[in-house]
Parts: C-alpha cells; structure tokens; sequence
C-alpha cells in the first residue's frame, strides 16, 4: 500500500504549478492509479509567464488560499520543476570516476569543460553506459535561481518541499503504470497544454532529449469555468484559423525532433514506436487525429474516465500529471 509508513495526515501532496493553473494531489493507491482528493486554481495571466515566477505577491496570496481551501496546511510536498527552466544533456566522463564522486565532479566541470546556457545549476543525473573510458551520463539541470523561487514559496507558506521531478518523467510513470506503453520502446511524449508544449524522447524510461515550446495564450479568446466539482473547462472562442496554424507550428517541431533523433541522436538504429499523448488543452482528441493523419506511428492518449458528479471515483486530464508526480518513489 502506498505511503504505508506515513500517517494519513501526512501524507505527500503533489503540486504542480505552470503559467495557467495551480494543481494539487493527494494519492490514494498506485495500482490502479487513483487520487484521494484533488483541486484546481486557474492563474490569471502574468503571475507565472515561462515557467518563471513573476508576481511572486500574487501568487502567494493566491497559493495561501489555495492552501486553505484544500486543507494542506503543513504538509509535504512533491513538485514539477516547469519545463522551460529545465535542460536534459547526455554527458560524458571519464571512466575512473566512482560512482560516489560523480556529483563532485559535475560540480567542478559545470561552467569549464560542461557548458549549460545558465550559471549556478541545480541538478541530477542518470547513468547509461560505460565503455571502459568513458561513461555517459544524462544530466538534468535548471537555474538554481529560478527553483529556489518555488522551494521558498513553499517554505514560506509553511509547505515541506521533499522532492522536485519533471513533468515528461512524471506523465512517462502514469503511461507505464496503467500499462500503455513498455520499458523496450522508443517513445515521444507530447504534452500539449494550455499556454505550452513540451515534446521528449524515451528510450524505454530515459529521456534522452526534451524540447519545450511556449503556446501563444490570449485570456480573451477563451471561456474558463468551472465543473460541478470545480475542474477548470476551458473553451476555445477565438479565431480558429489561428489556432489551426499554432497546431501546424507545433506538428512541424514534433517532425523535426523525430527527425533528430532518427538521423544524428541515433544513428538510424531504431526508431519511435510510439506517441504518448497528454495534456491540459481542451482540443485534444482533434490533436490525436491530426497526430494520426500526420505520422505513421502510434498515438496513445493519457486519460481515465471522468465523471464530473463523482469526485471521489474520477479524475479529470487537467490532473494526471499531477498524478504521474504522486507515484514518483512509490512503484
């Protein structure tokens, strides 16, 4: 049983914060995958634009109450780290490094022989292979700047941060939890929000590279309300010819990156299996279709049934990663 060794009170809450929405989770069991309890704040333009906090007094006023209503008052917590801070790297070094040292010698190379766009990372990594002299590493990093922001959020509204992850790894937890996808495969996850979109490369459960993209948003071009059990519905009500060519832009970059990988990441040794589809954006069966028109692969959509009079027994799409976040640890 999950979180066996936490009192119920205790138990982690998972949030997930990005430029449109403030989401929190609590998980009540892993097989199959369900929530306890769950809640949704839309964020008005502005506050958070990029992945970057920007009105940091709004959006702790609006996070204090968010923390009221949900009854998460001092509780731990688990967040996605937003995609557009974070880079994914494949990194080689030499072989003789112990395991044990590896991160000290991340630490002394960042900025002198491992080049990222941004100065004073924080960061993790994954280890590949080693062929003797070298292994390789995928390395994971983002601004230690722009993170500390959140993590001091929490902190000041008296939430625990014990663990960050990002969102590809998290939506990947939930596919191969439910069974949609296996560890052998070589997948592309296209997350296709409301204001974003973040495309990443599987190899079986590695990210090997992620593109994120910003989604044009304008606020009134669209209806936002709330559902029965106040799940955000969003309703597109502006030009759909421009929204069709913002979909064309983002079929193109998801043609490019296969591309990339196909014919310089991989040297033409395998190729993608399969799409797995997911999101916040309210035009997602439309986005399956033209995925399915466009590309001789196959798209599989994260979703559970939703039933918007039974809180306790569904789970909107708005909040899987929220719950992809919540197995984190837990498998």
């Amino acid at each position: 049983m999950a979180f066996s060794l936490f009192t119920p009170k205790n138990r982690i809450i998972n949030l997930v914060l990005n430029d449109h929405s403030i989401r929190c989770l609590e998980l009540k069991q892993v097989n199959p995958p369900a929530a306890q309890k769950w809640g949704e704040r839309f964020l008005p333009p502005g506050i958070i634009s990029d992945g970057k906090i920007v009105k940091a007094e709004a959006l702790s006023a609006i996070l204090e109450e968010c923390i009221a209503e949900w009854k998460i008052q001092r509780r731990p917590i688990r967040f996605i780290v937003p995609d557009q801070l974070v880079i994914i790297r494949k990194v080689s070094i030499p072989a003789d490094i112990a395991d044990d040292e590896i991160k000290g010698y991340l630490y002394l190379e960042l900025g002198s022989t491992i080049h990222l766009p941004f100065e004073e990372p924080v960061f993790d990594y994954y280890p590949l292979t080693n062929n003797g002299k070298t292994k390789d590493i995928l390395l994971f990093a983002a601004p230690e700047q722009f993170v500390m922001e959140y993590v001091d959020l929490f902190s000041n509204l008296k939430l625990n941060p014990v663990a960050a992850d990002i969102s590809p790894l998290a939506l990947y937890r939930l596919f191969y939890q439910l069974g949609i996808t296996e560890q052998d495969e070589t997948t592309i996850s296209v997350q296709f929000d409301l204001t974003s979109v973040n495309l990443c490369i599987f190899e079986g459960s590695v990210p090997v590279v992620m593109r994120p993209f910003n989604f044009p948003f304008d606020l009134d071009e669209w209806e936002i309300k709330r559902d029965s059990l106040g799940s955000m519905v969003c309703r597109y009500a502006g030009d759909t010819d421009e929204l069709a060519d913002l979909f064309e832009d983002i079929l193109k970059e998801i043609n490019k990156l296969i591309d990339f990988y196909r014919y310089t990441l991989n040297n033409e040794n395998t190729d993608i299996n399969r799409i797995l589809l997911s999101g916040d954006h309210p035009m997602l069966t439309a986005i399956t279709d033209e995925l399915n028109e466009r590309f001789d692969i196959p798209v599989d959509i994260l979703s559970l049934e939703y039933d918007a009079t039974d809180k306790q027994n569904s789970l909107p799409a708005n909040l899987l990663l929220s719950l992809g976040l919540a197995l984190k640890e837990v498998q």
